[in-house]
């Protein structure tokens, strides 16, 4: 992607849940897309009090009328030509996905080389923790029209319908999954004790890998998406954004972490959305599609 012209669409709509108290969904993304220079329109999928993995809450999603009638009146807005990208994460229920979509086409109608970001926000290594049919409408109706998806290894294990127990599974079905750019996280590493990001596009396959940290606090997905978004709209390439991105992350990581933090330490951690200082280990990978191109 080329350097950002001054006049182009700099807003972005990010489509996710809300806690009043944390740093995960719209919380995590709207504080890392601002912070690094980017309007944002947030709308709530489902509000909470907290994250449901500190305890059982009172959950409030919109009527699907009303959601829908919502993203209408955003696909008409007069300053839609503002938006230079959508971010999708934790559905409330099935039924918004088909709303999400229908935003999304409407922005690209109005700026066709707008950004559309799949973070299907669906479960982790414990199992779905969204209805099955919310997962199916994530993989099903929103996968197929993004540009990017940023899935953790245990939703593209479902999504594939497999297990991946390898690097090389993980790439396969990153490459089968719709997304012309896959970025992976949680993906096996190859160092001893880590994990990885694994970016995939139609020419390159790379790792960025950190240590592993245990019982990490929530919201990893979601600041990575929004991070990694910022990076390219911002001009970064993909292995600069991928480099830059899991640097950050991981940075806030450990920091909350040595602190003994349940949430994200966003607003302490600021300064590491734009100048991380953490060293990550960056791989090129075989690519099968490079390979049988050649």
């Amino acid at each position: 992607m080329s350097a950002e012209k001054p006049d182009a669409p700099r807003a972005v709509i990010v489509i996710s849940s809300h806690v009043a108290r944390g740093s995960v969904g719209n919380r995590a993304a709207v504080f890392a897309l601002e912070t690094l220079g980017f309007p944002v329109w947030a709308v709530p999928t489902v509000i909470l009090p907290w994250h449901p993995g500190h305890g059982r809450a009172t959950r409030i999603v919109p009527p699907l009328d009303q959601f829908k009638a919502l993203m209408a009146d955003l696909e008409r807005a007069p300053w839609l030509g503002e938006v230079g990208a959508v971010l999708s994460g934790y559905l409330g229920e099935a039924g918004q996905a088909e709303a999400v979509a229908s935003l999304v086409a409407a922005v690209k109608a109005r700026t066709p080389d707008a950004v559309y970001i799949c973070d299907p926000v669906m479960g982790d290594s414990g199992g779905l923790y969204v209805p099955e049919p919310t997962a199916a409408a994530m993989r099903d109706r929103l996968m197929p029209i993004a540009d990017i998806a940023t899935p953790n290894r245990y939703e593209l294990e479902w999504m594939a319908g497999a297990p991946l127990p390898d690097l090389k599974s993980v790439i396969a079905a990153a490459l089968h999954a719709g997304p012309s750019t896959m970025l992976v996280t949680s993906a096996q590493s190859m160092m001893i004790g880590g994990t990885g990001n694994l970016l995939l596009d139609g020419t390159q396959a790379l790792l960025a890998e950190h240590r592993l940290i245990d019982k990490p606090p929530n919201g990893l997905g979601d600041l990575t998406a929004a991070v990694y978004l910022a990076r390219i709209l911002s001009g970064q390439p993909p292995i600069k954004a991928l480099q830059s991105t899991t640097a950050a992350v991981y940075e806030i990581l450990a920091r909350t972490a040595k602190r003994g933090g349940d949430e994200l330490q966003l607003e302490t951690d600021a300064q590491s959305l734009s100048h991380p200082m953490a060293m990550v280990q960056l791989r090129h990978l075989t690519h099968p599609g490079r390979d049988r191109r050649a």
